[in-house]
């Protein structure tokens, strides 16, 4: 019974990231970064793998230089590699593999924006039928044109 209350009882670090990532929403991206990076410090390296992609993946979204919003989306994924294939972090990969491909083509390498496309292309099964999913799908297609690559 503990077990099951505990499974039930909501992540109080990622509704700490979820109220930052509101914060960004309604536009103070600079107090955001301050708030996710102060939350990255407290974590700390040996933090929970799965708080720390999350929390690397909205700092991306704060980072105002293509080159640090990269390193953020690459740190993301290292720990999205390190918390195992919970159906949780699975149901990531498109959307940091999509994050990346972004990045690059932010940066002007269109064939490592390609590989990355791909990758959420394969990724993309693990994706919810929900407005999660739907959003990812979306922005998939929205890069594949971009890109001029098709399914």
């Amino acid at each position: 019974m503990a077990e099951q209350q505990e499974q039930a009882a909501p992540d109080a670090v990622l509704t700490r990231i979820g109220q930052v990532v509101i914060l960004h929403h309604a536009g103070d991206r600079e107090e955001a970064r301050r708030r996710l990076l102060d939350l990255w410090t407290e974590l700390g390296e040996d933090g929970d793998p799965l708080h720390r992609c999350t929390l690397a993946h909205y700092l991306a979204d704060t980072q105002d230089d293509p080159s640090d919003e990269l390193a953020w989306d690459l740190r993301a994924l290292t720990e999205a590699k390190g918390a195992g294939s919970a159906l949780a972090v699975r149901a990531l990969y498109p959307s940091l593999h999509l994050n990346l491909a972004a990045d690059y083509v932010k940066l002007d390498h269109a064939e490592a924006a390609r590989v990355h496309l791909r990758r959420a292309r394969g990724a993309a099964g693990a994706l919810g039928d929900d407005s999660y999913g739907d959003g990812v799908r979306a922005e998939l297609r929205r890069l594949e044109a971009w890109l001029g690559e098709g399914p």
